[in-house]
């Protein structure tokens, strides 16, 4: 049930604190321009900061006066669709300042609203006579940080968040800044201090802090440019092909920016802010949207084990037409009947609830770095893959196929086939898809994160659910909380996910910063489960290791949350661990309670969650290359009850680069009082399930 309780004063300074007051905000007017300050526990947070925005021909930063100030107080408990929670408690306080920018004589809002867990600001323009069409030259908002924090951070980039994370402190951001693009020299950060949000810190004093945007909706995706002699953070949105950073009609306001703070590392994790700042369900008829769990053929292709491509002999696709009664297949093509039957067999056997197949369709052949507009028609499969007759089989065995689409970022030629695909999609039974937007978008000079393509990814998932069809979004914009209104949206990849370990590898923190960076703004398709850490042994022409124990990989199902999970090795791998692989196929996907147990950006992670409708518990506990200890006492289960824990951790002499798939399971009686010291390796962790002993 929610309240509100609202009123209304004409003053030139505000404050506002936070439902239990530990944070506070102060508004004020400094010279026509609007600042902000924040505030947690008395320690500064954001020091005093301007706000606004640059028009063309017009300035909406300066020359304002306060024409009123509004106060609401919410509160409300909902009920996500799927999550890491049954509810979800919406309560905070909030101030909307009614500002006047004089010379244009147009009225511009800055909302605020302060949750116990951090702040959400957005700037609104109302309906006026002033004010009807406007473009953004620049938004202004600022973040001034109160001392050279330690951050956690990756480049400025307009078209990806495919990077390795670097660790250091703000002012060192420029010096290591070309390091960190050589190692992902493709792409192409907008400057030498530019970050992308989620933008996690943490301060000398023992505060965290995490900086991040959230509904982003028919406006530009936000990156942030450091004044490195301030140290202060600026907004920095990304431009379409013409340079030009947004495009205005009234009634319209931005998305929120974010600031969650604690001095508990935990509660970054357990916020749920992001989330909080979106519209409600968007749907009346949630039941089609369920989360999953699969394997696929995918991560043969990502090795190099097998190819996307039929044949790499085929002449250019024209206008989707080809004559494929010439080709000559090359005997390495994963979308292949019998390939693909293997995998269903595999799923049906485990439990699984479908199979991705990537590879299926015509135009992979000729489609990557060729800026091709007619490429893919996401309908014509390859002469070795029988859509029909592999549905038909995939039923026989209760098990649906995920289907895949391939944009190589043609969105035009997407938008222009996807009602088609869709149809396609209905008549043979599947119910989600896996999109990707690899390459340079057309229409050519428009980025990944610019308005316009914001706008088609979320056309993308509308339309889907006119089918009742579930997307995980691939090189999209990465999310700012979009599934609490639209939960087909059942994952994103938009980060650097475990198929970098087929290409030299991440990073062996990489997992351990994620959750507080690309994870507060929704769930990610990570794609765990890699049991075979040499990558020779897949393809003896990769040299790649996965910078992991297996240990650490099943713990990824615990700690990097999503409802799509996938078992991302192979079929052969996890049969010579089925012991090991009894983990993936007992861990939930869907919660009705998750508590973060410890936790600390780029060292460690352990979160406990309750399996949906049941009374058991599963535990995962992640390290990066220095190991961890955790003394765990387990008094989330229910007092007076008895379960049986099942450990998987790491063997004595488990490390991720010289013993990866070294391991131990074992099983013990554990109760609410039971203590557990848990031993993770470097690059290791631990997994647990605790199963309700039923009499």
């Amino acid at each position: 049930m929610a309240f509100m309780i609202a009123t209304a004063s004409i003053v030139q300074a505000e404050e506002l604190a936070s439902p239990d007051g530990n944070l506070v905000l102060k508004f004020g007017i400094d010279g026509g321009r609007p600042t902000y300050a924040l505030t947690f526990k008395h320690k500064d947070v954001i020091k005093k900061s301007g706000l606004g925005l640059e028009a063309e021909g017009f300035s909406l930063r300066k020359d304002f006066s306060l024409v009123k100030s509004e106060r609401t107080t919410f509160d409300e408990t909902w009920t996500p669709v799927w999550g890491e929670v049954a509810k979800i408690r919406n309560h905070y306080n909030e101030l909307a300042v009614t500002l006047r920018q004089n010379d244009k004589d147009a009225i511009m809002i800055v909302r605020f609203r302060l949750y116990d867990d951090g702040m959400g600001l957005r700037y609104e323009f109302p309906v006026q006579k002033n004010l009807v069409y406007f473009i953004i030259k620049e938004e202004y908002t600022e973040f001034a940080m109160t001392g050279d924090h330690t951050a956690f951070w990756i480049p400025g980039d307009y078209d990806t968040q495919e990077y390795d994370y670097t660790e250091s402190r703000l002012s060192e951001i420029r010096g290591l800044m070309k390091g960190a693009i050589t190692e992902n020299s493709s792409q192409t950060p907008f400057s030498d201090t530019g970050v992308q949000t989620a933008l996690m810190m943490k301060t000398d004093d023992g505060l965290y802090i995490n900086l991040h945007e959230a509904a982003l909706v028919d406006y530009s995706c936000m990156s942030l440019e450091l004044d490195d002699k301030t140290l202060t953070f600026r907004s920095w949105l990304t431009p379409d092909a013409k340079g030009k950073k947004g495009y205005m009609q009234t009634p319209c306001h931005s998305p929120w920016r974010t600031v969650i703070v604690s001095d508990d590392a935990r509660d970054i994790l357990a916020s749920h802010l992001t989330l909080n700042l979106n519209e409600p369900c968007a749907y009346d008829d949630v039941s089609w949207i369920k989360p999953v769990k699969y394997v696929g053929v995918w991560w043969e292709m990502i090795t190099g084990k097998s190819t996307w491509a039929y044949t790499n002999d085929f002449p250019s696709v024209q206008l989707g037409v080809t004559d494929y009664t010439k080709a000559t297949p090359n005997g390495m093509h994963g979308a292949n009947n019998a390939n693909v039957r293997r995998y269903i067999d595999f799923a049906a056997e485990h439990g699984f609830d479908q199979v991705l197949v990537e590879g299926w369709n015509i135009g992979w052949e000729d489609w990557f770095g060729n800026s091709k507009d007619y490429v893919f028609d996401f309908t014509t499969p390859y002469p070795d893959f029988d859509i029909k007759a592999l549905n038909e089989y995939a039923t026989s065995k209760g098990v649906k196929l995920m289907m895949h689409h391939e944009t190589s970022s043609s969105v035009r030629n997407y938008e222009r086939h996807i009602d088609k695909a869709y149809q396609l999609m209905k008549q043979y039974g599947y119910n989600s898809v896996k999109s990707g937007y690899v390459g340079d978008i057309i229409p050519r000079g428009e980025y990944h994160y610019g308005q316009w393509m914001v706008n088609h990814y979320l056309y993308a998932v509308k339309k889907a659910a006119e089918y009742k069809i579930m997307v995980n979004a691939h090189e999209a914009v990465r999310p700012t909380g979009l599934c609490r209104t639209y939960p087909n949206l059942i994952g994103n990849e938009s980060a650097r996910g475990t198929e970098y370990e087929a290409f030299g590898g991440n990073k062996p923190f990489h997992t351990t910063i994620l959750p507080f960076t690309r994870l507060i703004g929704g769930p990610m398709d990570y794609t765990p489960g890699i049991f075979e850490t040499d990558v020779a042994n897949v393809n003896p022409n990769n040299t790649s290791r996965v910078r992991s124990t297996l240990a650490h990989q099943l713990a990824l199902y615990l700690t990097m949350y999503s409802p799509l999970q996938m078992a991302a090795d192979l079929p052969e791998n996890y049969e010579k661990r089925l012991d090991a692989f009894r983990f993936i196929k007992d861990v939930a996907i869907d919660w009705d309670d998750s508590k973060y147990l410890e936790a600390e950006p780029g060292d460690y992670i352990t979160v406990a969650r309750k399996a949906k409708g049941t009374g058991n518990w599963f535990v995962g506990g992640i390290a990066d290359e220095n190991g961890h200890t955790s003394h765990l006492t387990l008094d989330f289960l229910e007092p007076g009850k008895q379960y049986t824990a099942t450990i998987y951790a790491d063997a004595d002499d488990a490390h991720y680069d010289k013993n990866p798939k070294a391991y131990t399971i074992s099983n013990k009686k554990v109760t609410s009082k039971t203590k557990l010291l848990l031993k993770a390796a470097p690059g290791g962790g631990y997994a647990i399930s605790i199963i309700e002993n039923v009499k």
